[in-house]
């Protein structure tokens, strides 16, 4: 081949590793707006409010158990009997949880970056079958009980500050007042309402006759509701105005309707399905050893947003699943995986300039080729810049509006014919069209892909099936 003809081959190599430089400086950029963008989502919640979880309703009852050892008795050393006093919570799940919600949505911004919020009315209701103070367990022979304290309800909340409202709890048609502190051994942000001191006493007088329960929740947070089952069976029927709903955790809803209007769903969970009630029973016992009063003497303090969820807090992660208030499409990750596309983009664009300076014999400068590949680089700025303020579909528009105008422009002269920057602007749409295909059809994206990679190959060899490449690099 002739040098001339190889030394343009080389150039054009090199200007486009160069202009990957420019690339990768926009794809930095990207992902410095995702960061502003979760740094401002991170600021509105400290500011206000968080993710939020809520743990059961749970029956927790306090009590105190001596434990007697004997210790010594080693040579002429009498033995002695020792005692230990440990405070224990026994904790009694619901036989049936029922929660019915509905969630509002609204945004909230920080600058022109904005986060999803909600405000979830939720009723819970069910029953709790009481042991009797006998039945508590103990650590062994030895021990025995020496102390029944106050049974309370426990309501881990991972972000009080979404409580909107004082909740009251109807407990066998008596209202009574939720406090602050759940006290549920390591899960102390929430809320508790103190049980009357008989009703151990009467329940057992009852007979097996459960304890009807029922409360109202209004709780605010941010982007993701997540529910921890606690109950033998456990019912949790969600309506919202929210049309794109992500559903995750360990179970999704047995049933869901997702339209414009927005969404309802179901869950049905029983305990044989999730390790809650065994890690909080673990978890609860935290608290051993702290003396008995400690319960409701001590302020609860108030655990962080998410606190709640985090995984090994103490012993494992419980079981929950959830519904995220998220929009269906993040513009940062669109910018993002279509600035990925860019060398594609100088790669096609580059090979038809060379085809095109083949055929026609019509030389186009280094300089040029620069100038046109520095103009599609800059339509991923555009792009990012423009998704900023409007929606990703019309910011797409715009950007490859501009740099398909301005290039058709440029190029009519490049090639001293205006029909023919037209043509290349026509090639242009083509792509970028098949580039906002590769985007919106996440899942169908390697497929898309490949079958235009596949068609420009096709396109280029049939151009150049008649060309003598050896004529020409004579």
């Amino acid at each position: 081949m002739q040098k001339k003809l190889l030394m343009k081959v080389c150039i054009i190599a090199a200007l486009m590793l160069l202009l990957c430089i420019p690339l990768l400086m926009i794809q930095a950029t990207v992902h410095e707006r995702m960061a502003y963008r979760d740094e401002a989502a991170r600021s509105i919640a400290e500011d206000s409010v968080g993710e939020q979880t809520v743990i059961g309703p749970v029956l927790v009852i306090p009590y105190t158990e001596e434990i007697e050892t004997r210790v010594g008795g080693a040579g002429d050393e009498p033995s002695r009997v020792k005692s230990a006093t440990v405070r224990r919570l026994h904790l009694v799940y619901p036989d049936e949880l029922k929660v019915n919600g509905n969630v509002g949505t609204e945004r909230r911004y920080r600058g022109i970056h904005q986060v999803l919020v909600y405000n979830g009315q939720y009723e819970f209701s069910g029953g709790f079958t009481l042991p009797q103070a006998a039945d508590l367990p103990r650590s062994g022979g030895t021990a025995r009980i020496v102390a029944v304290g106050r049974p309370y309800v426990s309501l881990p909340v991972a972000d009080v500050r979404g409580v909107r409202a004082i909740p009251k709890i109807s407990w066998n048609g008596a209202l009574l007042e939720f406090g602050q502190g759940a006290l549920l051994g390591a899960w102390q942000g929430g809320m508790h309402a103190l049980l009357p001191a008989d009703t151990l006493a009467a329940a057992t007088a009852a007979g097996a006759a459960p304890a009807k329960f029922s409360f109202k929740l209004n709780l605010a947070g941010m982007e993701r509701q997540h529910f921890v089952p606690v109950g033998r069976n456990n019912v949790v029927a969600l309506t919202s105005n929210w049309p794109h709903p992500q559903f995750g955790g360990r179970f999704l809803p047995e049933a869901r309707t997702v339209s414009e209007a927005g969404f309802t769903a179901t869950w049905r969970v029983p305990s044989l399905a999730s390790n809650v009630q065994q890690l909080l029973a673990v978890q609860a016992q935290s608290q051993e050893g702290a003396p008995p009063a400690a319960a409701h003497a001590a302020m609860a303090r108030r655990a962080p947003p998410g606190a709640a969820d985090a995984p090994g807090a103490a012993g494992g992660q419980l079981d929950s699943f959830s519904v995220a208030f998220v929009e269906p499409v993040n513009i940062y990750s669109q910018a993002d995986r279509a600035s990925k596309y860019g060398l594609l983009f100088v790669a096609l664009t580059f090979a038809a300039f060379f085809v095109f300076e083949i055929l026609k014999r019509l030389p186009i400068h280094p300089v040029q080729y620069a100038l046109v590949g520095l103009a599609l680089a800059l339509f991923f700025l555009l792009l990012l810049g423009l998704s900023e303020h409007v929606a990703f579909a019309l910011a797409y528009l715009g950007a490859s509006a501009a740099c398909i105008g301005l290039l058709s422009y440029y190029l009519g002269y490049v090639l001293r014919d205006r029909w023919r920057g037209l043509a290349f602007g026509s090639g242009l749409i083509l792509l970028y069209g098949a580039l906002y295909g590769l985007l919106i059809s996440e899942s169908n994206a390697l497929v898309l892909g490949s079958l235009l990679l596949f068609a420009v190959l096709a396109a280029l060899m049939v151009a150049t099936r008649k060309v003598d490449w050896y004529q020409i690099g004579n």
